[in-house]
């Protein structure tokens, strides 16, 4: 009962391996595409994943007490909450965390390249088309990729009746 709370190490440096992996996580996130993520932001994502992790296995090697669990998933929602407010007050800190939107097609014109770029397959593409009431690519007057991993597809004017 005595080792359910000794850490294996100082308190800190829990800490300081939660910051580590929340950014190299984060980052590798943002590197792997918007399409990855579907549904979820990529916050949520990496706040699920970390915290899975945390509770199971206390996220360190020999470190399996109750007490490291928790100041792993207490310094996880600490930080996705700072994230989330930061992004909130800073548009530059926004666009860099979460990035942008992409344009996938304009003016009836889908942009191939962006597609394999961004991993969006055709059928994601024909898919979103559907789901916006559109048969043809040339009635899509702006096609977007959003941060969130979903394709806003706007209709070009003549179609919004």
């Amino acid at each position: 009962m005595q080792d359910l709370f000794a850490l294996a190490m100082p308190w800190w440096e829990f800490m300081l391996r939660a910051v580590v992996v929340y950014v190299v996580v984060l980052v590798m996130v943002r590197v792997a595409g918007k399409r990855a993520l579907g549904q979820f932001t990529a916050f949520d994502m990496l706040l699920l994943v970390l915290l899975g992790n945390a509770v199971q296995n206390a996220l360190l090697g020999k470190d399996t007490s109750l007490g490291g669990g928790l100041l792993l998933a207490a310094t996880l929602i600490a930080l996705n909450y700072f994230v989330g407010w930061i992004t909130t007050r800073s548009p530059k800190l926004e666009r860099v965390i979460e990035g942008e939107p992409v344009v996938l097609a304009r003016h009836g014109h889908v942009l191939q390249q962006v597609l394999r770029r961004e991993l969006v397959s055709k059928a994601d593409f024909n898919k979103a088309m559907r789901d916006a009431g559109c048969a043809q690519v040339d009635e899509v007057d702006l096609a977007l990729l959003e941060t969130d991993g979903h394709i806003t597809i706007i209709l070009k004017s003549d179609k919004r009746t």
